[in-house]
């Protein structure tokens, strides 16, 4: 029998590695996904299992992502010392994004997917702009709003979806603030452009983002992947596991960790503290990973990933689809899975 789940995955910088190995358990373990909705490290996570990497050769794909060359500066960044500084105070970005880019669009070819008419799907069920095997979450600053990629691209930017780059709707969904250069995005009518940054900003884990509203049963679950931090000196010392030269100051940087792992975070984890969330909600253990280890070790990396094979793997093994089902359809109507 075949068995079908959506999945959600949250963001987490780095620590989407996690984020691989908990989607090659779900497929491992005989589900196939459907729809999954991801945010930053959860969109590349999510657009590679989309094009259909699954089990081993998911892992193997994340894992030749280099880090190191992520932290790719340009312009004023490039200067010693001043350089970082000005490259946070102007808001242009410590990094270009060009590496991450680059890897996503040759990842996502090798595997037969360029467009998103590549991601299509035929299912009358849903709304025509949200037929398609993946969705990233971006925030457009220049219109102050979430937007869901490539479900917005023409309600909003008046654009054929299925002629738009999904390797660009990615890169745009892990815009960091300050630390990655925004993704612009012309309209349309080519006189108008928008500024898109990380989707985090405003949704960080949109776990009822697949959820059906047409008040039918559900066929399948929804299936959220999180990832969290140890608070603790380890994650600080982690954090700093890149040349010191690409770092302005550790008090600055990591006022600017803590910001974003507050906004992100914080606002989630109301949200996760709800029984029917938690319910189908996996957890991986980061350890001691923090959201910007761009230096962090092979070692760590295939560790990160086992933490986060092993969290679905157990969390699987006791999920009880009709019983969540029962019990969570009838207190919480909103909770309807696809």
């Amino acid at each position: 029998m075949v068995m079908r789940a959506d999945l959600v995955l949250e963001g987490g910088g780095v620590k989407g590695i996690g984020l691989a190995g908990a989607v090659a358990a779900v497929t491992d373990a005989g589900y196939t996904p459907q729809r999954i909705s991801g945010t930053s490290a959860g969109a590349l996570v999510g657009a590679i299992a989309a094009a259909g990497a699954r089990g081993d050769r998911l892992g193997e794909i994340t894992r030749r992502l280099d880090f190191r060359a992520v932290a790719d500066r340009h312009g004023v960044g490039r200067l010693p010392l001043v350089g970082p500084v000005l490259s946070l105070l102007t808001g242009a970005g410590l990094y270009t994004g060009d590496y991450l880019l680059s890897w996503i669009t040759d990842e996502l070819a090798a595997l037969g997917v360029r467009t998103w008419a590549d991601l299509r799907l035929d299912d009358p069920a849903l709304p025509p702009e949200q037929r398609y095997s993946l969705v990233v979450t971006c925030s457009d600053l220049t219109l102050g709003q979430l937007v869901r990629l490539p479900w917005d691209y023409r309600s909003v930017y008046g654009l054929d979806p299925d002629t738009q780059p999904v390797a660009e709707a990615v890169r745009a969904s892990m815009s960091i603030p300050f630390l990655f250069r925004p993704t612009t995005l012309v309209h349309g009518s080519g006189t108008v452009s928008s500024t898109l940054v990380d989707g985090g900003l405003l949704s960080n884990f949109p776990i009822d983002s697949l959820d059906r509203t047409d008040g039918a049963p559900p066929g399948w679950p929804t299936f959220g992947v999180t990832i969290t931090t140890r608070p603790g000196v380890g994650d600080r010392v982690a954090l700093y596991r890149v040349p010191l030269d690409s770092w302005p100051q550790p008090t600055a940087l990591r006022l600017l960790e803590q910001l974003l792992t507050t906004m992100v975070v914080g606002r989630d984890q109301a949200y996760l503290n709800r029984p029917w969330v938690a319910a189908r909600t996996i957890h991986v253990d980061a350890g001691t990973v923090g959201l910007l280890d761009f230096g962090i070790s092979r070692a760590r990396t295939d560790a990160l990933y086992r933490r986060g094979y092993d969290a679905a793997a157990a969390f699987l093994s006791e999920f009880d689809w009709d019983a969540y089902r029962e019990r969570y359809r009838s207190e919480v109507p909103a909770a309807r899975e696809h």
